[in-house]
């Protein structure tokens, strides 16, 4: 089961990178026109790009959800010697880098301060994937672990920081659809059909509520019924939805948020406050926060370094996790409501999680990742 999330994970990584390739070349093209106007096509009410990351990406959260309350229950992180280490260095992941772009943009755009505290984990695992064997597999459950942690406090930052309007007869109404799918739940139903139909209905509810639509995902993915084995309901869902948002949903989010103008972009463009904060924050604040909070962990007889791993590993590993990308696009995109800070945070992201993911290959790659028997 492992090995074939690293696979679908590494698999998905690439096939983002060609899409991230061919939306700047279509945003830069004479077809640039055609597609920035297709994103604002309406239908029932919302843009196509509000369907892509209201609507598909709840998806994609839903799946977060599930993998998250998988590896709390039995997995990587439901015991405290396998969340310490993972742990400490997603907090120091969000940290550090949400500071560094708070001291570069604290006379303006502050609200886009959560941009470079993601890290994208399908693109991170395609980069870790790269080194083979080379890579112990302890260090891709650490990453996997610190990533889906990450994705976390991505979910409770989105839900707690970029709402607006909240609207307490939607918010009633969806927590009480969430009190009917529990008692589902607690009555013993297994089939997955109604639990989807009344998530459609949660998807609305908080869609009106003023909490951003995507949070109905994973509170969905926490009352879906888990069950044993092959016939958990949770685990089918899981599998079932695996391989659409891997190379379905997140390509087509990356298509349809990954396109920038690059016209009259000079090196002064990367220097101003929104962009600079984003990549200083992924680029820089990644390494510093996670790599310190590991060393402290692990000094301090908190956790241990992952089996096998040495610092070398942890390092490499800090500055991979500095690729942002899907969370940290969607975020921008939640941050700014002009087309100028969209695009300046969509630049800040390409240009850290680039730098980040070549950084990171370097050091994994010419570094000696495992640590010598004794």
């Amino acid at each position: 089961m492992v090995r074939t999330f690293f696979k679908s994970e590494a698999a998905s990584g690439i096939l983002l990178l060609g899409v991230t390739v061919l939306a700047l070349a279509v945003a830069n093209s004479p077809l640039s026109g055609a597609y920035f106007d297709s994103l604002h096509i309406v239908a029932f009410g919302l843009s196509l790009h509000h369907w892509i990351n209201d609507g598909l990406m709840a998806l994609f959260f839903l799946l977060v959800g599930l993998e998250i309350r998988h590896e709390l229950s039995e997995g990587q992180l439901s015991t405290w010697a396998g969340r310490a280490l993972p742990g400490a260095a997603a907090l120091g992941g969000m940290v550090a880098p949400a500071l560094i772009y708070a001291a570069l943009n604290r006379d303006g755009a502050l609200h886009g301060w959560a941009i470079p505290t993601a890290t994208d984990i399908a693109f991170s695992l395609g980069v870790l994937a790269m080194l083979g064997s080379r890579a112990p597999v302890s260090l891709k459950i650490f990453l996997t672990a610190l990533a889906i942690i990450d994705d976390l406090g991505a979910v409770l930052i989105i839900a707690v920081f970029y709402g607006s309007g909240l609207s307490p007869m939607y918010l009633g109404l969806a927590a009480a659809t969430l009190a009917i799918l529990e008692g589902l739940n607690r009555l013993g139903v297994k089939r997955l059909a109604p639990y989807l139909l009344l998530g459609a209905v949660l998807w609305f509810l908080v869609l009106k509520s003023g909490i951003h639509a995507t949070i109905a995902g994973v509170l969905l993915a926490f009352v879906i019924p888990k069950g044993r084995g092959a016939a958990s309901p949770a685990l089918k869902l899981e599998e079932r939805l695996t391989g659409v948002v891997a190379f379905f949903i997140v390509p087509l989010f990356a298509f349809a948020n990954a396109g920038v103008s690059l016209a009259g972009i000079t090196a002064a463009t990367f220097l101003q406050p929104i962009t600079l904060g984003v990549a200083a924050g992924l680029f820089i604040g990644k390494q510093i926060g996670i790599f310190g909070a590991c060393w402290l962990a692990v000094k301090s007889g908190l956790a241990r370094l992952p089996a096998g791993a040495n610092w070398t590993a942890v390092y490499g590993v800090s500055l991979l996790c500095g690729i942002g990308f899907t969370i940290s696009l969607f975020i921008g995109a939640l941050a700014f409501s002009d087309e100028a800070g969209v695009a300046a945070a969509k630049l800040g992201v390409i240009a850290g999680s680039f730098v980040s993911g070549v950084g990171g290959w370097l050091v994994l790659s010419r570094g000696r990742l495992k640590r010598r028997a004794a």
